[in-house]
């Protein structure tokens, strides 16, 4: 009791935070000494680093596993859609370790570790004798061994960045108090150049390291990333006495698990008509830690059971929360079940957009990569469109789109969240119409001239500008809004669960866009057909593949717009700050 009254006399100071957070050394963060912007510095030149290590290694992926381990198209696009889709399953291990007892602090620092050691494997199967495939004038021609070797240092990759993912920008985020007008203003601000440092990483990548890839070689490729998520570790560490620490709150899963069996057990009982009778705290904050009191909403009914107080529920005063729970934690359980369609939803634009680093790349290598007689663009570069798109449209949208848009919607952003994604989702479907009929042109212009067996036809590569031009302008509308969304609909104690959350649907984006190539060579190379995507493009139909993703694009857009006109915004309570 003493430690309580002496933690609140310390936040009733002035001096320090009211939202809980800690400084490096446990103590209560002191509000001009630490957080805000001088804090943020170190943690966006860290995102910038780990993003330029994450695509300056991934962007061009395929095409290392096409040269150097002898695959073919599907299996080198397969192969890096199920690692990439990998990389963003891994977030829910980071996410709860975070939330429930390292802090994301902790956990940032001890994943950048294993992200390092990934990235030194990646690289030594580029360089050192014996990791290192033998290649002469027929190919390359990789070991077992060796083949693992490089798979082993991608996975370990993909677990790295597991634990910094979900918890880098609530990491930043928490540098700004909840509880203070003047700081929380500035977190949306703290989103929009986490954005742009993510992209600026991305530029370089996309653009100079593909190039070193592709002209000077592999081990340099991977060499500068390997020191780029170096350089990451040291810009994180240099900021710890400047950082605001949340301190984890418990397992999320836990609190999930007793709002359902306490529901279970109550289930013969009725909900009264009355919801002041449900079971809440006196306090004006949640008895979670880190976490604003909810509103009751009359959604999910079943679940307000958990909240019914009977004289069973008490033991010696103490609350037992496997009988009895909070209506806050009650509706921490509503919020997930609530977002849950929506992120379904979401999986088919991570399809899309997960098309950028394969069949994009694959399209583009049977294209024109010159630039004057000289100079050859590596296809996997033109990705940077995407990046410069983003860098584009992010201002424009900020400057120009919601001033306009707010001026008929009467809206404070412009758009909702929801509209905002729901405008990007349309925009990915004019992505994929126009790759595919860039490649309904390309293969006339094939048959025409009888270019089946050339490795490039004489069509430039920057025909295809406009669709990664088209795919960064849909990233803007809806990974963005996508990011606010989970972040401000989620609970507050389980924000780097639902930032894991958000991430997954890039996973099984990932892994749909795999399914959807394995299912359709199986179909389409039956009874000895060559099939749509055979390692030689010129005899296959890409643009059968591209209208496929369009069709699915537009069914769920349709899906989307049902759930959307349906969902309900979170409500906190009045007296919440």
């Amino acid at each position: 009791m003493g430690d309580v009254i002496k933690s609140r006399d310390v936040v009733e100071d002035g001096l320090h935070t009211e939202d809980g957070t800690v400084d490096i050394y446990k103590k209560p963060a002191h509000k001009k000494k630490t957080g805000n912007w001088k804090a943020c510095r170190f943690i966006l030149g860290n995102e910038c680093c780990e993003r330029l290590a994450y695509y300056g290694m991934s962007t061009n992926l395929v095409n290392y596993l096409q040269t150097r381990f002898h695959q073919g198209n599907a299996t080198a696009a397969n192969n890096v859609t199920t690692w990439s889709g990998t990389c963003y399953l891994t977030p829910l291990l980071g996410a709860f370790l975070a939330d429930s007892y390292m802090g994301r602090y902790w956990t940032i620092a001890s994943f950048s570790t294993i992200y390092v050691i990934g990235m030194a494997l990646l690289t030594f199967s580029a360089i050192a004798p014996g990791l290192k495939p033998s290649c002469d004038a027929n190919g390359c021609h990789p070991t077992s061994g060796q083949t693992a070797a490089c798979f082993i240092g991608l996975y370990l990759i993909a677990l790295g960045t597991g634990g910094i993912k979900p918890c880098v920008s609530s990491f930043g985020a928490d540098q700004f108090d909840e509880n203070d007008d003047t700081e929380r203003k500035k977190k949306s601000s703290f989103f929009n150049w986490f954005y742009f440092s993510i992209n600026i990483g991305s530029l370089i990548a996309s653009s100079v390291l593909v190039w070193i890839q592709t002209n000077v070689g592999w081990g340099w490729g991977f060499g500068v990333p390997a020191v780029a998520m170096i350089i990451a570790i040291i810009f994180f560490f240099i900021g710890s006495k400047w950082y605001r620490l949340q301190l984890p709150g418990g397992s999320p899963l836990t609190r999930i698990c007793q709002v359902i069996v306490a529901a279970s057990r109550k289930g013969g009982l009725q909900v009264p008509d009355n919801k002041s009778l449900l079971y809440e705290t006196a306090d004006a904050e949640s008895n979670i830690k880190g976490c604003r009191k909810l509103e009751h909403t009359n959604k999910l009914k079943w679940l307000d059971k958990a909240a019914i107080e009977t004289e069973a529920d008490h033991t010696k005063d103490f609350q037992n929360s496997w009988r009895l729970c909070t209506v806050t934690q009650v509706e921490e359980l509503k919020s997930i079940i609530h977002l849950l369609p929506v992120w379904a939803s979401l999986i088919a634009f991570a399809t899309v957009y997960s098309q950028m680093n394969t069949m994009f790349v694959l399209q583009g290598n049977t294209m024109d990569q010159h630039i004057g007689p000289h100079f050859k663009i590596p296809s996997a570069s033109l990705s940077l469109f995407d990046t410069l798109s983003v860098i584009f449209w992010a201002p424009v949208y900020d400057r120009i789109i919601v001033p306009f848009a707010r001026k008929f919607t009467c809206h404070e952003q412009g758009f909702s969240q929801l509209q905002r994604i729901g405008i990007g989702l349309v925009i990915s479907i004019f992505s994929m119409i126009f790759a595919g009929i860039l490649e309904v042109v390309r293969l006339a212009m094939v048959r025409k001239n009888n270019y089946y067996d050339l490795e490039t036809v004489p069509m430039s590569i920057f025909w295809q500008v406009p669709q990664y031009f088209l795919v960064g302008a849909a990233e803007v509308f809806t990974n963005i809004g996508q990011m606010e969304f989970f972040y401000g609909q989620a609970p507050d104690a389980m924000r780097s669960l639902c930032a894991a959350l958000s991430l997954t649907t890039n996973a099984l984006g990932n892994y749909v866009s795999t399914l959807l190539v394995l299912i359709v060579t199986k179909i389409t190379t039956s009874h000895g057909r060559i099939g749509w995507i055979p390692d030689n493009l010129n005899r296959g139909h890409l643009d059968y593949f591209y209208w496929l993703l369009s069709v699915l694009s537009l069914l769920n857009f349709l899906v989307y717009l049902w759930i959307a006109n349906r969902y309900t915004y979170k409500k906190v309570t009045a007296n919440a700050h």
